[in-house]
């Protein structure tokens, strides 16, 4: 009876400890994994500082996630995510099918810059069309399994909430509220998909909400600096509308 305790005692320990150094490894993937591919599909440099994944709940969170500015602008970080929380169906990280439950950003923060009818979002959209290649020319590696199958994805749930963006306007800077975003069953019909695509997609309506924020800028800065300043923001609003074809469409 005794041996028969060790014994069970050791197949628990070393079971535990199985749980505890897969948990790390699947978290040092994640990291590896976004820091490898991340800049060759963005052009620009993308940190994560760490990220934790329970393989048997599928909750995680992704910790320190910056985006840094494509080339010809500014030194500063185009995005800090912080925190990013996620909630993936057990053991689905595993596979070429990754089922997302949901992901969590809570009070991430933009940089905006503009130049007449350019801005830094508009670049990093740029760089990420011409890294998956629409036209099947993309520059960026194919995310595919040990043994070769493309990765998909599927997220369920998809909020941002609490952002903030920074727009620099003529010589005055401000630090203005986004609305909340809100995506559903993201590569849900087509049965998954790509990890660009879905950057894509998500992409596409971060900028509208930075529109929505900056579409009450020129109001702001017309209360409090002048003319010459609201005049200055308008101008840059509709530059920025006319980038991304007007408002974010309610998903």
């Amino acid at each position: 009876m005794k041996s028969l305790l060790i014994i069970g005692g050791l197949v628990l320990g070393l079971a535990l400890i199985a749980l505890v150094a897969g948990t790390f490894f699947l978290g040092s993937i994640v990291t590896a994994g976004v820091n490898n591919f991340g800049p060759k599909l963005t052009q620009t440099k993308v940190v994560l500082a760490s990220a934790s994944l329970s393989p048997l709940t599928g909750s995680g969170t992704l910790s320190g996630l910056v985006v840094g500015n494509p080339q010809g602008w500014s030194e500063a970080n185009l995005c800090s995510l912080g925190k990013v929380h996620i909630k993936v169906a057990p053991f689905s990280i595993l596979r070429d099918h990754v089922v997302i439950n949901e992901i969590s950003i809570e009070a991430p923060e933009f940089n905006y810059e503009t130049k007449i009818v350019a801005s830094n979002v508009n670049d990093l959209l740029k760089n990420i069309e011409a890294a998956t290649g629409g036209s099947g020319k993309g520059t960026a590696p194919a995310a595919t399994t040990k043994d070769g199958k493309p990765i998909k994805f599927e997220v369920k749930k998809f909020r941002l909430a609490n952002g903030k963006v920074r727009l620099g306007v003529a010589g005055t800077g401000l630090t203005l509220p986004m609305p909340d975003i809100e995506l559903t069953d993201l590569g849900t019909k087509d049965g998954g998909i790509t990890p660009d695509q879905l950057v894509f997609a998500v992409m596409k309506n971060v900028t509208g909400s930075i529109v929505s924020a900056t579409a009450k800028a020129a109001g702001e800065i017309g209360k409090t600096s002048g003319a010459a300043a609201a005049e200055g923001a308008k101008k840059a609003v509709e530059g920025f509308k006319s980038l991304f074809g007007g408002e974010k469409k309610k998903p």
